[in-house]
């Protein structure tokens, strides 16, 4: 079976680093042990950056060596054209490319802590085709599915 494929959003990427705790770290210490894979889009890193550059400044090399260690994938961002004609993906027009990106790169599992534009939203994980949930819901998922591997 292949390895559990995840999306983190940068909420989801910053508190994995930021944390020393928790499942976003969780994870992070999985895909660096190579019993899930990691994709992460252009924005989803332009975003964590600029977060951590502002909150945080002193994560940001932690984060960069974290995204080196764990081999995440990087996934382009969708093209302006291709956001305009999925508006209706997601309430919230600045997380549509997180959506596109994540559904063009064919992932398992968009993992949050978004809770007002993905999570309170059922029908974006209708819409989108997808699992969608906070890193707790998707470290227990990724158990299962390592479970049901074995």
């Amino acid at each position: 079976m292949a390895a559990p494929v995840l999306f983190l959003d940068s909420s989801a990427a910053i508190a994995g680093v930021i944390s020393s705790q928790g499942a976003s770290r969780a994870l992070l210490v999985m895909a660096e042990s190579e019993l899930i894979d990691l994709v992460l889009s252009e924005q989803v890193i332009a975003e964590s950056e600029r977060n951590l550059a502002r909150k945080a400044p002193a994560a940001l090399p932690f984060f960069r060596e974290t995204l080196r260690r764990t081999r995440m994938r990087l996934v382009p961002d969708p093209s302006a054209e291709d956001v305009a004609q999925h508006l209706a993906l997601i309430a919230h027009e600045a997380d549509v490319p997180i959506a596109l990106a994540a559904m063009h790169a064919g992932v398992d599992y968009i993992v949050t802590l978004n809770r007002r534009h993905f999570l309170d939203d059922s029908g974006v994980a209708e819409r989108t085709g997808l699992r969608i949930g906070t890193p707790g819901d998707a470290l227990m998922w990724v158990r299962d599915q390592l479970n049901l591997a074995t």
